[in-house]
């Protein structure tokens, strides 16, 4: 009884499953893609404003929510180098040497 109502289930699941996705690809696209050569002078002008406003002392002009935020992209940029480096040496814990 339950066999016969799988099919008809999954195709359910996938029908209704397939709008998200498709979202989902088109937003990977934009957001996991490299960067390209075009963006390089936005990024150096992006570090050299993160430099100035560390200098100046510009980041204490910050709201609690855009700290927030900018504590959280820090954060989770620290969690995917040490993932990386998890990845990369094959140990949670040290080298296997």
């Amino acid at each position: 009884m339950a066999a016969a109502k799988l099919p008809s289930l999954v195709n359910s699941a996938l029908a209704q499953a397939r709008p998200k996705f498709n979202i989902f690809l088109k937003y990977a696209k934009v957001e996991l893609a490299p960067p390209k050569l075009s963006e390089i002078p936005q990024i150096k002008a992006g570090i050299g404003k993160l430099l100035t406003s560390a200098k100046t002392g510009a980041w204490k002009q910050q709201t609690v929510k855009q700290a927030t935020l900018n504590v959280l992209v820090g954060a989770e940029v620290l969690f995917w180098f040490y993932i990386g480096e998890c990845i990369g040496k094959r140990h949670l814990v040290g080298y296997d040497v």
